[in-house]
């Protein structure tokens, strides 16, 4: 159900779920069905999401496509693939257990009512994705995301579960070493609530929009990596940023890994398909770090078109299959590019689309402090390392977000929830907060820092990295930072003012870009998504671990851990 604005300003559960999409929904269920009392808060309706943009699919090794030579997937070969792919950073526990978990997770949002796409003999149709040895990645149409979301959320609704939806969380909240809930402000009304929990779980999704190129959604800005690193927790691999190689020019919508799934080929403007150069064997479906490298590469070497993109080509695959495979694809092209694929080529060009690392947390979703868990692309658990396949963030968010509700029901204390007096005291000094934003005049301009931040993401800490232009970039946040302290909104209403929220997430996008670059500075070498053109080899006898970040005395710390490895064992990644 939804709660309506006539509810008291201080709230009661078992736990609260901060973030309305896949892996909070997941969560919600696996928590409500085990009786615990829950609420989930989202920034926006659960179903507008980042994961309703989701395209491509789902890995799973149902086996209902044999590969080459008719040989047979398993979860084993979709481990090896994932850590392969993941340049050998990814903790090989997690991924063994997200592998193994894959099968019966596609079958069980079968039977809650996805509609997956079908081969003729009624089986789950799977297809090629980049990395994989094995057509895996089941999918529904081009809406995979957008059909399980769905899903998903009217199995809440059915669950009566409680959710607030337009609530912008402004703070977790400590008491005696232990996360006892946080505050939000309620968007339309502008008043600040509280909620008391014995358990906080963390699903906030990525941090795309500190990146003036992105395919993610307007309300990506690391909301849930910031409240974690301001609480006390740590951040994990925030250096590793993927960028799709395929998104649309000039809006930046994602268009799908499944594009070239279905046989779509990456053109240069003398009509070269120049992947074939890049990865000899796999070509067009080589990992996503490979084929973004490859398209700027061609772009530099002024093979690409005027503009700074090259063409994705699907004209040969026929009307056909694309009205039946691909039909969101072909909409995109048409409304937001004036181009159908049908009769001509996408114009694509690579762009900002997943955060690998995120919140250090452990393979049951537990951080460093008592009682705050994450989970989904927010957190690092790590299953993808430095590089993600395509088709394994949707099954990430619902395997973990199951996972570690689970794993918050074993560990929920049998006491009450905590007392309201930390939680009302945090609500008492978000108000004065606010005030205190809104009474500000004069000053630097939101929007001009916030544009500023983007494009020094963008141009420093991109595709291709360098130590000097990255030193530069860090002191342009540091310079930003500080104008920032200087911003006034001119909208001085609390109730909808949108403007507020973007103020108060410039605060988040802050910590998240510093701490990104501070470990792209410190990683000297490259691996998956992180190219640095002053250290072009991956070096696995210095940078063989995990980047540490975490909030020291108002200042940024960076250290290691060690990278848990397991069935394989780093090797040269070929495609």
């Amino acid at each position: 159900m939804v709660v309506h604005r006539d509810q008291p300003s201080l709230h009661h559960v078992d736990v609260i779920i901060i973030g309305g999409g896949l892996t909070g929904l997941r969560a919600a269920l696996q928590l409500s069905r085990a009786g615990r009392s829950c609420a989930l808060l989202s920034k926006v309706h659960p179903l507008r999401s980042h994961s309703v943009a989701a395209q491509g699919g789902m890995n799973a090794s149902l086996g209902n496509v044999p590969g080459t030579e008719g040989a047979t997937d398993s979860w084993e070969r979709h481990a090896y693939d994932t850590v392969k792919g993941s340049d050998y950073l990814a903790d090989q526990n997690a991924v063994v257990r997200m592998c193994r978990e894959a099968p019966a997770t596609v079958i069980e949002l079968e039977h809650m009512g996805t509609v997956w796409s079908q081969l003729e003999d009624g089986k789950i149709a799977q297809r090629p994705f980049g990395g994989a040895g094995f057509p895996r990645t089941c999918y529904a149409a081009d809406r995979t995301g957008h059909n399980i979301l769905h899903t998903l959320y009217e199995q809440v609704t059915a669950e009566k579960i409680p959710v607030y939806e337009e609530f912008f969380v402004t703070s977790l909240v400590t008491a005696g070493g232990r996360c006892t809930g946080c505050t939000a402000l309620e968007i339309m009304t502008g008043t600040i609530h509280g909620f008391c929990a014995k358990a906080t779980l963390l699903a906030t999704g990525g941090f795309g929009r500190i990146f003036s190129r992105s395919t993610n959604a307007i309300i990506n800005t690391g909301d849930g990596q910031a409240l974690a690193l301001r609480a006390g927790a740590s951040l994990k691999d925030m250096e590793f940023v993927q960028f799709h190689p395929t998104s649309l020019l000039g809006s930046n919508i994602l268009i799908s890994e499944a594009a070239r799934g279905e046989g779509g080929v990456l053109v240069n403007k003398n009509g070269e398909r120049f992947m074939t150069r890049y990865a000899p064997r796999s070509a067009d479906l080589a990992p996503r770090d490979v084929v973004a490298r490859a398209i700027e590469n061609e772009i530099a070497a002024g093979r690409g078109f005027d503009g700074g993109y090259v063409h994705l080509d699907l004209r040969h695959i026929g009307e056909e299959r694309i009205r039946e495979r691909l039909p969101g694809i072909r909409l995109i092209a048409m409304d937001f590019a004036g181009v159908d694929p049908v009769t001509e080529p996408i114009p694509v060009q690579p762009a900002q689309h997943y955060s690998m690392g995120g919140i250090d947390v452990g393979i049951e979703g537990q951080s460093g402090i008592p009682g705050l868990y994450a989970a989904g692309e927010c957190a690092c658990i790590s299953v993808h390392g430095a590089n993600r396949l395509g088709g394994n963030s949707l099954l990430e968010t619902v395997v973990f977000g199951r996972l570690v509700a689970a794993s918050i029901i074993r560990a929920l204390p049998s006491e009450p929830v905590p007392a309201d007096g930390p939680v009302l005291s945090a609500v008492q000094e978000m108000e004065a907060k606010v005030s205190g934003i809104l009474g500000k005049s004069g000053g630097e301009q939101l929007f001009t820092v916030i544009d500023s931040l983007k494009e020094t993401m963008n141009t420093k800490f991109g595709i291709f990295r360098e130590g000097n232009s990255m030193e530069k970039g860090l002191a342009e946040i540091s310079a930003l930072r500080e104008r920032a302290g200087n911003i006034s909104i001119s909208d001085k209403n609390r109730a909808a003012n949108q403007a507020l929220v973007r103020y108060l997430e410039l605060e988040y996008m802050f910590p998240v870009a510093e701490a990104t670059a501070l470990g792209a500075i410190q990683r000297k070498e490259s691996r998956g998504s992180h190219t640095r053109t002053d250290y072009p080899a991956r070096d696995d006898d210095r940078f063989l671990f995990h980047t540490i970040t975490r909030n020291l005395n108002g200042k940024i710390a960076v250290s290691s851990a060690p990278v848990t490895l397991g069935m394989f064992t780093p090797e040269e990644r070929v495609y």
